[in-house]
C-alpha cells in the first residue's frame, strides 16, 4: 500500500503545475472563442491588429490551382493549371480570361469573384476605348482593380475578393506582368506564380528569370510550362492538353489563348527543351 501511494505521488503533478496547465488550456479556448468575434466583418480588428477576413481571402488564393506568369521585352505569358473535375460530367474550370486585344488575366482563388472583376475590367477597357479611341494602359487598369479590392477591405457589410490575379498586357510602354491580391496590393513582376504549390514554381523562376528578357515567344511559353510543371507534384500525371492552358500577348501579337490540341506543339517538345536547358545551366 505504501509503495502504491509513493508511486502515485511521484506521477501526480504539483498543484502549481496543474493550475498552470489549466490556465494554458483556458487561454487557448478564450483565443479560439474571441477569434470568432473578430472575423464576423471586415472592419473589426483583432487585439493583435489583424483582419481575419483578409487573411481568409488570402488563404483562398493559396488554395486555388497554380498559375504562372513570365515576361520578356516583347511578350508576356501566363500558364494555368486547371483543377481536375470531381466527376466525369463536370468540365475543367476556366482559369484564363481575355480582357481586351492587348490584355488578359489568369486567376487563382474563387472563380465567381474573378468573373466580377473580369467584367469590371472589360467594361473599363470598352469605356476607355470609346472616350479616348486608344487601348487602356495596363498599369492604369491594374491600379483601378487594386483600389476596387481595397474598398472591400474597409467598408462595413462587404467582404474581400477571394481571388488573386496575374494581369498580362502590352501597350506603348512595353510588356507588363502584374499581380493583384485581395488586400488591395499590386506588384509588377518579371516572373511570378500564385496558387497551390506556387513556391515550387517560384524556385524554378528564380533560377531562370535572368534569361527571359530577350527570349522569343515560344521559349518563353515553354519556360512558363516548365515552372507550372513543378507545381503538379511527383504523383500526378503532369501537364496534359486537358489540365493546362496558356495565353500570350506582345508586340504585334494580340492576346491569344492556347487550350486543348493547340497546346500539343509546346507540350510535345517540353521534355527535350527541359533537357537542353539543364545542360546549358
Amino acid at each position: 500500500y505504501q509503495r502504491r501511494v509513493r508511486d502515485t505521488h511521484t506521477v501526480t503533478n504539483s498543484p502549481s503545475e496543474v493550475k498552470k496547465g489549466s490556465l494554458n488550456t483556458k487561454s487557448k479556448l478564450l483565443r479560439a472563442m474571441f477569434r470568432q468575434q473578430y472575423d464576423s466583418d471586415i472592419t473589426t480588428w483583432s487585439p493583435q491588429g489583424r483582419l481575419f477576413q483578409i487573411e481568409y481571402a488570402m488563404e483562398a488564393v493559396k488554395q486555388g490551382s497554380a498559375v504562372v506568369g513570365v515576361k520578356s521585352k516583347t511578350h508576356a505569358v501566363v500558364a494555368a493549371l486547371k483543377r481536375a473535375p470531381s466527376n466525369e460530367l463536370a468540365a475543367y474550370q476556366q482559369k484564363i480570361f481575355k480582357i481586351d486585344d492587348h490584355m488578359g488575366i489568369a486567376i487563382a482563388g474563387l472563380t465567381a469573384d474573378a468573373r466580377v472583376l473580369c467584367k469590371h475590367m472589360r467594361t473599363e477597357c470598352i469605356n476607355h476605348k470609346y472616350v479616348y479611341d486608344t487601348p487602356m494602359q495596363v498599369n492604369r487598369l491594374v491600379v483601378q482593380i487594386a483600389d476596387k479590392a481595397q474598398i472591400h477591405t474597409q467598408k462595413y457589410g462587404r467582404r474581400p475578393y477571394g481571388v488573386g490575379l496575374l494581369v498580362i498586357g502590352y501597350d506603348q510602354t512595353g510588356a507588363h506582368l502584374f499581380e493583384t491580391c485581395p488586400s488591395g496590393n499590386y506588384s509588377d513582376w518579371k516572373a511570378i506564380s500564385i496558387g497551390a504549390r506556387s513556391q515550387s514554381a517560384k524556385t524554378y523562376l528564380e533560377k531562370k528569370f535572368d534569361t527571359f528578357e530577350n527570349l522569343p515567344m515560344n521559349s518563353l511559353i515553354k519556360h512558363a510550362l516548365l515552372a507550372l510543371k513543378e507545381t503538379t507534384g511527383q504523383q500526378s500525371e503532369g501537364l496534359t492538353i486537358k489540365n493546362c492552358a496558356v495565353a500570350v500577348v506582345g508586340l504585334n501579337q494580340k492576346f491569344e489563348l492556347y487550350e486543348g490540341s493547340a497546346l500539343s506543339p509546346f507540350l510535345d517538345n517540353l521534355d527535350t527543351f527541359e533537357t537542353d536547358e539543364t545542360m546549358t545551366t
